[in-house]
Protein backbone atom coordinates (compact mmCIF):
# COMPACT_ATOMS: atom_id res chain seq x y z
CA UNK A 1 0.00 0.00 0.00
CA UNK A 2 1.32 3.34 -0.99
CA UNK A 3 1.51 6.19 1.21
CA UNK A 4 2.73 9.51 1.71
CA UNK A 5 5.07 10.07 4.87
CA UNK A 6 5.78 13.55 6.75
CA UNK A 7 8.84 13.89 4.11
CA UNK A 8 6.64 13.75 0.84
CA UNK A 9 8.54 11.08 -0.19
CA UNK A 10 6.19 7.72 -1.48
CA UNK A 11 6.88 4.97 -0.08
CA UNK A 12 5.24 1.53 0.86
CA UNK A 13 4.33 -0.69 3.69
CA UNK A 14 5.71 -4.56 4.12
CA UNK A 15 3.84 -6.65 6.21
CA UNK A 16 5.84 -9.28 7.88
CA UNK A 17 4.00 -11.66 10.73
CA UNK A 18 2.50 -8.94 12.77
CA UNK A 19 5.36 -6.62 12.07
CA UNK A 20 4.29 -3.37 10.08
CA UNK A 21 7.76 -1.59 8.64
CA UNK A 22 8.04 1.38 6.41
CA UNK A 23 10.42 2.10 4.26
CA UNK A 24 11.21 5.48 2.39
CA UNK A 25 10.40 4.44 -1.41
CA UNK A 26 13.76 6.54 -2.37
CA UNK A 27 16.19 4.28 -0.12
CA UNK A 28 14.69 1.11 -2.21
CA UNK A 29 14.61 3.19 -5.42
CA UNK A 30 18.48 3.39 -4.58
CA UNK A 31 19.04 -0.16 -3.71
CA UNK A 32 17.34 -1.21 -7.34
CA UNK A 33 19.09 1.02 -9.09
CA UNK A 34 22.52 -0.02 -7.54
CA UNK A 35 21.39 -3.65 -8.22
CA UNK A 36 20.73 -2.95 -12.11
CA UNK A 37 23.97 -1.34 -11.85
CA UNK A 38 26.29 -3.93 -11.19
CA UNK A 39 24.18 -6.53 -13.52
CA UNK A 40 25.24 -3.87 -16.38
CA UNK A 41 28.78 -3.67 -15.23
CA UNK A 42 29.27 -7.44 -14.58
CA UNK A 43 27.65 -8.26 -18.23
CA UNK A 44 30.17 -5.44 -19.24
CA UNK A 45 33.22 -6.67 -17.75
CA UNK A 46 31.97 -10.17 -19.10
CA UNK A 47 32.06 -8.83 -22.56
CA UNK A 48 35.36 -6.90 -22.11
CA UNK A 49 37.00 -10.60 -20.77
CA UNK A 50 36.19 -12.24 -24.06
CA UNK A 51 37.52 -9.63 -26.39
CA UNK A 52 40.31 -9.56 -24.13
CA UNK A 53 40.97 -12.89 -24.15
CA UNK A 54 42.01 -12.33 -27.77
CA UNK A 55 43.28 -8.93 -27.95
CA UNK A 56 46.89 -8.66 -28.65
CA UNK A 57 48.87 -7.33 -25.26
CA UNK A 58 51.17 -5.49 -26.97
CA UNK A 59 51.80 -3.63 -30.43
CA UNK A 60 54.32 -1.55 -32.07
CA UNK A 61 51.77 0.54 -34.59
CA UNK A 62 51.92 4.24 -34.88
CA UNK A 63 48.31 5.33 -35.70
CA UNK A 64 47.30 6.74 -39.19
CA UNK A 65 46.83 10.74 -38.65
CA UNK A 66 42.91 10.36 -39.27
CA UNK A 67 41.50 7.33 -37.91
CA UNK A 68 37.52 6.57 -38.70
CA UNK A 69 35.40 3.93 -38.46
CA UNK A 70 31.61 3.19 -40.24
CA UNK A 71 28.88 0.93 -39.09
CA UNK A 72 25.62 0.42 -41.07
CA UNK A 73 22.91 -2.13 -40.06
CA UNK A 74 20.06 -1.94 -43.08
CA UNK A 75 16.80 -3.02 -42.71
CA UNK A 76 17.01 -3.48 -38.66
CA UNK A 77 13.34 -4.06 -38.10
CA UNK A 78 13.32 -7.36 -40.80
CA UNK A 79 13.82 -9.86 -38.69
CA UNK A 80 12.81 -12.63 -41.31
CA UNK A 81 15.30 -12.86 -43.68
CA UNK A 82 19.46 -13.92 -42.38
CA UNK A 83 21.77 -11.20 -42.43
CA UNK A 84 25.35 -10.75 -43.39
CA UNK A 85 27.87 -8.78 -42.21
CA UNK A 86 30.90 -6.88 -44.21
CA UNK A 87 34.00 -6.62 -42.12
CA UNK A 88 36.75 -4.45 -44.41
CA UNK A 89 37.85 -1.23 -45.19
CA UNK A 90 37.43 1.48 -47.70
CA UNK A 91 37.03 -1.13 -50.17
CA UNK A 92 34.16 -2.76 -48.24
CA UNK A 93 32.47 1.00 -48.14
CA UNK A 94 32.77 0.80 -51.94
CA UNK A 95 31.16 -2.29 -52.39
CA UNK A 96 28.65 -3.04 -50.18
CA UNK A 97 25.78 -0.21 -51.70
CA UNK A 98 25.78 -3.00 -54.27
CA UNK A 99 25.90 -5.97 -52.25
CA UNK A 100 22.65 -4.54 -50.58
CA UNK A 101 21.48 -4.16 -54.00
CA UNK A 102 21.84 -7.55 -55.03
CA UNK A 103 20.76 -8.99 -51.84
CA UNK A 104 17.58 -7.24 -51.10
CA UNK A 105 15.02 -9.52 -50.73
CA UNK A 106 16.86 -12.54 -49.90
CA UNK A 107 19.48 -10.94 -47.07
CA UNK A 108 19.78 -7.51 -44.98
CA UNK A 109 23.18 -6.34 -44.83
CA UNK A 110 25.19 -4.57 -41.85
CA UNK A 111 28.95 -3.42 -42.80
CA UNK A 112 31.66 -2.34 -40.54
CA UNK A 113 34.47 -0.06 -42.58
CA UNK A 114 37.30 1.13 -40.76
CA UNK A 115 41.02 2.10 -40.90
CA UNK A 116 41.46 0.69 -38.50
CA UNK A 117 44.79 -1.93 -38.20
CA UNK A 118 44.24 -5.69 -36.39
CA UNK A 119 47.25 -5.00 -34.57
CA UNK A 120 45.22 -1.71 -33.43
CA UNK A 121 44.77 -0.72 -29.59
CA UNK A 122 41.08 -0.29 -30.00
CA UNK A 123 40.60 -2.88 -32.87
CA UNK A 124 39.39 -5.81 -31.26
CA UNK A 125 36.99 -3.59 -28.53
CA UNK A 126 35.20 -2.07 -31.55
CA UNK A 127 34.80 -5.47 -33.50
CA UNK A 128 33.14 -6.61 -30.02
CA UNK A 129 31.17 -3.94 -30.50
CA UNK A 130 29.77 -4.59 -34.46
CA UNK A 131 29.50 -8.38 -33.79
CA UNK A 132 27.23 -7.48 -30.69
CA UNK A 133 24.83 -4.81 -32.92
CA UNK A 134 23.06 -7.84 -34.40
CA UNK A 135 23.03 -11.72 -34.83
CA UNK A 136 24.83 -12.76 -38.40
CA UNK A 137 24.10 -15.02 -40.03
CA UNK A 138 27.07 -14.92 -42.59
CA UNK A 139 30.59 -12.75 -41.90
CA UNK A 140 33.08 -11.95 -44.01
CA UNK A 141 36.29 -10.49 -42.55
CA UNK A 142 39.33 -8.13 -44.25
CA UNK A 143 41.98 -6.40 -42.75
CA UNK A 144 45.00 -5.84 -45.13
CA UNK A 145 45.10 -2.36 -46.62
CA UNK A 146 46.11 -0.27 -43.60
CA UNK A 147 48.91 -2.58 -42.52
CA UNK A 148 50.99 -2.36 -45.51
CA UNK A 149 53.43 -1.37 -43.15
CA UNK A 150 52.46 -2.87 -39.77
CA UNK A 151 55.29 -5.59 -38.39
CA UNK A 152 54.33 -8.82 -40.23
CA UNK A 153 54.94 -10.70 -36.78
CA UNK A 154 52.37 -8.44 -34.90
CA UNK A 155 49.71 -8.28 -37.88
CA UNK A 156 49.92 -12.58 -38.41
CA UNK A 157 49.34 -12.97 -34.92
CA UNK A 158 46.55 -10.47 -34.51
CA UNK A 159 44.78 -11.45 -37.44
CA UNK A 160 44.34 -15.16 -36.62
CA UNK A 161 43.53 -13.64 -33.14
CA UNK A 162 40.69 -11.62 -34.66
CA UNK A 163 39.78 -14.82 -36.44
CA UNK A 164 39.38 -16.89 -33.52
CA UNK A 165 37.48 -13.93 -32.15
CA UNK A 166 35.15 -13.81 -34.50
CA UNK A 167 34.64 -17.45 -34.44
CA UNK A 168 34.19 -17.65 -30.28
CA UNK A 169 32.02 -14.88 -30.16
CA UNK A 170 29.54 -15.67 -33.15
CA UNK A 171 30.16 -19.35 -33.47
CA UNK A 172 27.27 -20.02 -35.78
CA UNK A 173 27.73 -17.76 -38.26
CA UNK A 174 29.38 -18.88 -41.54
CA UNK A 175 32.72 -16.88 -41.84
CA UNK A 176 34.44 -16.32 -44.82
CA UNK A 177 37.88 -14.63 -45.01
CA UNK A 178 38.42 -12.07 -48.00
CA UNK A 179 42.01 -11.36 -49.36
CA UNK A 180 43.11 -7.67 -49.86
CA UNK A 181 42.37 -5.47 -53.35
CA UNK A 182 45.04 -4.89 -55.50
CA UNK A 183 46.75 -1.50 -55.96
CA UNK A 184 47.40 0.40 -58.78
CA UNK A 185 51.42 0.74 -57.45
CA UNK A 186 52.99 -2.51 -58.18
CA UNK A 187 55.14 -2.28 -55.12
CA UNK A 188 52.16 -1.57 -52.34
CA UNK A 189 50.51 -4.36 -54.35
CA UNK A 190 53.60 -6.74 -53.20
CA UNK A 191 53.13 -5.74 -49.51
CA UNK A 192 49.28 -6.62 -50.39
CA UNK A 193 50.24 -9.83 -51.36
CA UNK A 194 52.47 -10.78 -48.46
CA UNK A 195 49.49 -9.63 -46.39
CA UNK A 196 47.50 -12.03 -48.42
CA UNK A 197 49.49 -15.32 -47.73
CA UNK A 198 48.89 -14.84 -44.24
CA UNK A 199 45.72 -14.60 -44.47
CA UNK A 200 45.44 -17.84 -46.92
CA UNK A 201 47.47 -19.31 -44.35
CA UNK A 202 45.52 -18.49 -41.38
CA UNK A 203 42.24 -19.45 -43.76
CA UNK A 204 43.56 -22.68 -43.97
CA UNK A 205 44.30 -23.38 -40.27
CA UNK A 206 41.11 -22.49 -39.60
CA UNK A 207 39.81 -24.58 -41.86
CA UNK A 208 37.44 -21.40 -43.16
CA UNK A 209 36.36 -20.37 -47.31
CA UNK A 210 38.17 -17.93 -48.88
CA UNK A 211 36.61 -14.92 -51.09
CA UNK A 212 39.64 -13.83 -53.11
CA UNK A 213 39.28 -10.58 -54.30
CA UNK A 214 43.16 -10.15 -54.91
CA UNK A 215 42.63 -12.82 -57.98
CA UNK A 216 39.08 -11.87 -59.02
CA UNK A 217 40.74 -7.57 -60.01
CA UNK A 218 44.97 -8.54 -60.42
CA UNK A 219 44.50 -9.20 -64.07
CA UNK A 220 42.80 -5.78 -64.87
CA UNK A 221 44.00 -2.74 -66.28
CA UNK A 222 44.69 -0.26 -63.40
CA UNK A 223 43.85 2.57 -66.12
CA UNK A 224 40.38 1.58 -66.43
CA UNK A 225 39.65 0.25 -63.31
CA UNK A 226 41.27 1.99 -60.97
CA UNK A 227 40.31 5.05 -59.88
CA UNK A 228 43.47 6.25 -57.53
CA UNK A 229 46.09 4.28 -55.49
CA UNK A 230 43.65 1.78 -53.51
CA UNK A 231 39.81 2.37 -55.02
CA UNK A 232 38.07 1.31 -57.90
CA UNK A 233 35.72 3.23 -60.62
CA UNK A 234 31.92 1.36 -60.21
CA UNK A 235 32.47 -0.86 -62.46
CA UNK A 236 35.16 -2.45 -60.15
CA UNK A 237 33.17 -2.28 -56.95
CA UNK A 238 30.83 -4.43 -58.95
CA UNK A 239 32.39 -6.89 -59.74
CA UNK A 240 33.85 -6.87 -56.21
CA UNK A 241 30.39 -6.88 -54.71
CA UNK A 242 28.93 -9.71 -57.16
CA UNK A 243 31.38 -11.62 -55.74
CA UNK A 244 30.61 -11.39 -52.21
CA UNK A 245 27.37 -11.75 -53.00
CA UNK A 246 27.79 -15.08 -54.98
CA UNK A 247 30.04 -16.32 -51.60
CA UNK A 248 27.43 -14.94 -49.20
CA UNK A 249 24.28 -16.54 -50.96
CA UNK A 250 25.49 -19.77 -50.58
CA UNK A 251 27.17 -19.11 -47.35
CA UNK A 252 23.37 -18.66 -45.53
CA UNK A 253 22.52 -21.98 -46.51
Amino acid sequence: MFFEGEDNFWGFEITEGFLMKKFNCCAVFSLVFCVICSIFQVSALLGEELYQKFQPEKTSRIREATEWSNFRANSTTNIALPRVLLIGDSIVAGYQGAVTEKLRGSMNVSFWASSKCVTDPSYFQELDLVLSADRYDVISFNNGLHSLNTDRAEWTFAYSQAVKFIRAKCPNSRLFIVTSTPLKDPELTKKAMELNEITLKTAEAENLPVIDLFELMNPLDRDAFWSDTYHYHAKGREMQAEKIVENVKAGKN
